[in-house]
């Protein structure tokens, strides 16, 4: 038997289908969150997703935007039969204890992403998420979440000041060798590549800093693999850490999720 676990973004969702027993992602899609308002779309997605086999009747999703998962959530039921769980209900175990003044406000990916980290490494974790904001999220050995950092993601400030300032271009981030630009192009990219390797060494540094403690760094989300050469920390990419969390929610849950 098969499940479907999931991951809604603000920018992109994912879904997964992955084998009950030995809990092996069997395939995974990437797309753009906004086309989850097509039913059509949906249709054709888990057209690829649920093929052969039995799937189980209760698929578990992380989620930051409610209106996509209540239609998400609506489909599967009526296609489908299959009821859809988001991993922040009441019922379901988290694994990692959230450690914040009010645990409501922690996002599901962020949840997801802790667990997969914990539960991977066992090891003072920070795992910084490259989506449409550039979370730091700071998970010890001991499976206590402690919190983090929530900073503009890189291509929705791209965006944002393409639209604000007439003449600013919509451009291609990539690495910026030269530091002064000889162009609005060349300017913009050094701007927000060293910009954005700044934010990231610097709010390491101070979290390691405040914390005293050393960290096993995890990368994930979009431009992982972009920093690669210019960090002040070796660290992991794990493009699958919030799925792999997610995963590991589910098998705590298993019997809940019957």
């Amino acid at each position: 038997m098969n499940v479907i676990i999931g991951d809604i973004g603000n920018s992109i969702t994912k879904i997964c289908l992955v084998e009950n027993r030995n809990y092996k992602i069997k395939k995974i899609i990437y797309f753009n969150s906004n086309k989850i308002y097509s039913t059509a779309y949906l249709r054709t997605i888990f057209k690829k997703i649920i093929r052969k086999g039995k799937i189980h009747k209760i698929a578990l999703f992380s989620s930051v935007v409610p209106k996509y998962e209540l239609l998400i959530k609506s489909f599967l039921k009526k296609k489908y039969q299959i009821s859809l769980k988001e991993i922040k209900d009441k019922k379901i175990k988290k694994i990692v204890k959230i450690n914040i003044k009010n645990k409501k406000q922690v996002g599901s990916d962020r949840i997801a992403n802790a667990v997969g980290a914990y539960k991977k490494y066992k090891a003072n974790s920070i795992i910084l998420d490259f989506g449409t904001a550039t979370t730091f999220d700071v998970v010890n050995k001991n499976g206590i979440y402690n919190g983090g950092v929530i900073a503009p993601g890189i291509n929705l400030s791209i965006k944002s000041l393409s639209t604000s300032a007439d003449q600013i271009p919509l451009f291609l981030l990539k690495r910026q060798k030269k530091i002064i630009g000889k162009n609005t192009v060349e300017a913009l990219r050094s701007g927000f590549y060293w910009g954005y390797l700044g934010l990231i060494n610097n709010i390491i540094l101070m979290i390691e800093r405040e914390t005293k403690k050393k960290y096993k760094i995890i990368f994930t989300g979009g431009y992982a693999d972009l920093f690669k050469t210019s960090i002040i920390r070796t660290f992991t990419i794990d493009r699958n850490i919030t799925i792999k969390g997610i995963i590991e929610i589910f098998k705590e849950n298993k019997k809940y999720l019957n």
